[in-house]
């Protein structure tokens, strides 16, 4: 008996014919000082659809971002999510047909492999017999434990503004609302950096002077984002990461240092290089957006940026299911 099949002894099948849609959003985290613990959920969608095949065959459908590197087999993160997810249930599947619409950037720091965990996870729950569902907490322990840390995949869940923690191997979340004036903008620039690449910068330790600085600026930085806006340019001074990070992409480092001194709540998105702007209000979402196109097109002009106004999604993770 070979390992897959010493795997799927005692596993139920997936039965055919089930057909479900997951939107999940594209999150940003730290938020500047909230490392590993703050993450924001927003307005820019992934799609998976699945669909459970009567065949042992695997379709794979790949569209947008990601469409002509990422492969189209058991190998891809979605598919190894699933894997992860049916065994965790007690399941196991036969033939699918995946069908993935990505807008999200990858290795942008704008959470794309967040979203993909959480979307298959969220799928394969889904397909599932009822009794043997379980709630979006286990989504959240799953999820988390695969990326290593709750920051992205929090907020891609439930949506909105999430804080979360880790007690040994147990992962937790609560969300709070946005207050309505912040808009996020995000420029995203067209070179990559992976996340194992950005940490590895940082240091083992930092001194209890920066650490505690740093816990002062998070807990502004909720105040800021849920009730005093006025305080999000000091809410997201960062004493822990993001100065480290900064040679593994200056022409990000050289936005977001930009931005702060002309008045703007500029940090890096996740580990980057995205460069995240909060801004409070449309007018001055107009004028960040205004100075990101001048200062890119003077300062790094052989560097394409997307510059994208979104909005904070409060839904997080919807599942569809497609009854027969």
């Amino acid at each position: 008996m070979d390992t897959t099949s010493q795997a799927a002894v005692g596993l139920q099948l997936i039965e055919p014919g089930q057909r479900v849609t997951v939107r999940v959003p594209a999150t940003t985290a730290n938020l500047g000082p909230g490392y590993d613990s703050l993450g924001l959920a927003l307005a820019l969608h992934d799609t998976l659809t699945v669909e459970s095949l009567d065949t042992d065959e695997l379709v794979f459908d790949l569209r947008g971002e990601g469409a002509e590197t990422l492969p189209r087999d058991a190998s891809h993160l979605v598919i190894r999510a699933m894997d992860a997810a049916f065994e965790r249930l007690g399941f196991r599947h036969g033939g699918l047909k995946v069908t993935a619409e990505n807008v999200n950037p990858h290795g942008r720091g704008l959470g794309s492999s967040a979203s993909a965990v959480v979307a298959a996870v969220s799928a394969a729950n889904a397909m599932v017999p009822g009794e043997n569902q379980r709630g979006r907490d286990w989504i959240l322990q799953l999820t988390s434990e695969m990326e290593g840390h709750p920051d992205n995949v929090a907020p891609a869940i439930f949506g909105g503004l999430a804080l979360s923690w880790q007690d040994s191997e147990q992962y937790s979340s609560t969300t709070a609302t946005v207050t309505g004036s912040i808009i996020p903008i995000v420029a995203v620039p067209d070179f990559e950096l992976s996340t194992e690449a950005a940490r590895a910068l940082l240091p083992a330790s930092v001194g209890h002077h920066a650490a505690a600085m740093n816990s002062g600026r998070a807990a502004l930085l909720i105040h800021a984002l849920t009730q005093k806006p006025e305080f999000l340019l000091p809410g997201t001074e960062d004493y822990l990461h993001q100065s480290y990070r900064a040679e593994a992409m200056r022409p990000s480092a050289a936005l977001i240092g930009a931005l702060r001194k002309a008045g703007y709540a500029a940090v890096v998105s996740g580990a980057g290089p995205t460069v995240l702007v909060l801004a409070n209000g449309e007018a001055q979402a107009s004028d960040a957006l205004a100075f990101i196109e001048a200062f890119t097109s003077e300062n790094t002009p052989d560097i394409g940026w997307r510059v994208l106004k979104l909005a904070v999604d409060v839904e997080g993770a919807k599942v569809d299911v497609h009854r027969r």
